[in-house]
């Protein structure tokens, strides 16, 4: 009996740690599902003032490898490894300013629920602010942020002068259910967590272990 309520425990874990990674917040507790949203996704849509001709004073939107943190540390803060060498970063040096578009249409998320991406049940952020370099201590911790995510930035060419960078958050604007586009402050945003303390899973877990101990 005790080797089967632990192997029916284990089951339990098993499902809620599977699970917690897509376990999306109410829609109607919008910063935190702004958090979620930018601490699961790995990389981003963003749109700089074009200072290039033909397309110059225009949007250019680009791809960029993102991360707010290692997995299950969000800092909310979405940081990026840039090279001045890019043709987006070279905007940026011309006009700072930027939009940053994130999706759970890049996760399993929404092909589990069957949203297409444009659906607005297919959660996705965009943040307005503008690109600054870091140094010191926020650049160590953009490195640990951006390489545990993306490990082969280690071995980009280091004749390419890489720096850390992070997104200046402005405002946020949020579209997770039907109804428009609702916006959250930096400081809503900031403060709210994107994930609960403790999961249910774990509530079943240790509700399941206890009873396993009954048994002994």
């Amino acid at each position: 009996m005790r080797a089967f309520l632990r192997g029916v425990c284990l089951l339990f874990l098993g499902l809620a740690v599977a699970s917690s990674r897509f376990h999306l917040p109410p829609h109607d507790q919008v910063a935190r599902v702004a958090r979620f949203v930018a601490h699961q996704c790995d990389w981003a849509s963003m749109a700089t003032i074009s200072s290039h001709k033909p397309v110059a004073g225009q949007p250019f939107s680009n791809v960029f490898s993102v991360s707010d943190g290692p997995p299950g540390c969000s800092s909310g803060v979405p940081y990026l490894y840039l090279t001045r060498m890019e043709i987006s970063v070279q905007d940026l040096q011309v006009n700072p300013q930027a939009s940053l578009s994130m999706s759970l249409a890049q996760t399993d998320y929404c092909r589990q629920q069957g949203f297409d991406p444009q659906s607005p049940l297919c959660a996705h952020i965009i943040l307005s602010g503008s690109v600054l370099e870091v140094n010191g201590t926020e650049a160590e911790f953009a490195k640990k942020a951006l390489f545990s995510r993306h490990p082969e930035m280690m071995d980009w060419p280091s004749d390419h002068n890489w720096f850390f960078a992070k997104f200046n958050i402005t405002q946020v604007w949020v579209l997770d259910y039907f109804g428009g586009v609702k916006t959250v402050s930096p400081a809503e945003y900031y403060q709210a967590s994107p994930t609960k303390k403790r999961s249910w899973g774990f509530s079943v877990f240790f509700a399941v272990n206890d009873i396993a101990n009954y048994f002994k």
